[in-house]
């Protein structure tokens, strides 16, 4: 007869985050289904964040971007949850973070809103219709500024929506035409998003585009066409850098790697 386990029953990510000495844990938007929050003491901060990510290896920084659930709800309590929160840090709907490596790499996470972008959500009766009054321009005039500012080693983009996708949702024309002249300008390494509820990666021109859907419901199909991978596993992928060269892995909800793709720094 064995002994019960005594294993924690934490979510899916804390061993990899422990074995890697995680220093941040990013969230691609979509942070709470269906409809959002509602305020800075919705019940699902508990339900669905505090009292589930409780693991040792998680409680680090949790750097975040809004996604079109999040605009269903009250989107500016998830902004004001930064004030009372020592992880959730989400100080405006665009910003960026950077932050330094063991070896001294650095990294620039440049992390946009890129609902408001998406023509569909502005219809009449849609509950996305919350984006209107954002401003697109100013947004990208602010991250092309601050990306020819930045000196990181590494510069980063993460936004809620796929530019390009094989997935059930596909990619996004928006972004092809307004955010992706921008990737491609300064030659950034990797754009990460979510949305699309899968893992999927995609190469196009200077940079490889990653699809971290896959943390909760999943979708039914999940098409190769416009990607070189795509796995309708739960699961997540894992960052990890040096001066060199910048590791993604997908993994499935057990941790076990499903695909590496190794990103060498631009030149």
């Amino acid at each position: 007869m064995t002994a019960p386990s005594t294993k924690p029953t934490w979510p899916l990510g804390w061993e990899t985050a422990s074995a890697l000495k995680a220093r941040f844990v990013i969230s691609v938007g979509d942070n709470f289904y269906e409809q959002g929050v509602q305020s800075v003491s919705d019940p699902q901060w508990k339900s669905s964040f505090e009292d589930i990510y409780t693991a040792p290896s998680l409680q680090v920084p949790w750097y975040v971007i809004l996604g079109n659930h999040d605009y269903r709800g009250n989107s500016q309590a998830q902004l004001d949850y930064s004030k009372t929160s020592p992880r959730w840090k989400l100080p405006t709907r665009w910003y960026s973070v950077t932050q330094a490596a063991r070896d001294g790499t650095t990294v620039e996470l440049f992390m946009l809103d890129t609902s408001p972008f998406i023509q569909a959500y502005y219809a009449d009766g849609g509950a996305e219709t919350k984006v209107v009054g954002q401003d697109t321009a100013a947004q990208l005039a602010w991250f092309e500024t601050a990306l020819a500012k930045s000196t990181a080693d590494w510069k980063i983009v993460i936004g809620h929506h796929p530019v390009y996708s094989g997935g059930e949702h596909g990619g996004s024309p928006e972004l092809v035409e307004k955010l992706d002249p921008i990737l491609q300008r300064y030659r950034i390494p990797l754009y990460v998003n979510g949305h699309d509820h899968d893992l999927q990666h995609v190469a196009r021109g200077a940079t490889h585009y990653v699809c971290t859907g896959a943390g909760s419901k999943m979708r039914k199909d999940c098409e190769i066409e416009g990607s070189d991978f795509c796995s309708l596993q739960s699961g997540f992928t894992a960052f990890s850098l040096t001066r060199t060269t910048l590791k993604v892995a997908y993994r499935d909800y057990t941790g076990a790697e499903l695909k590496v793709v190794d990103i060498p720094r631009p030149a």
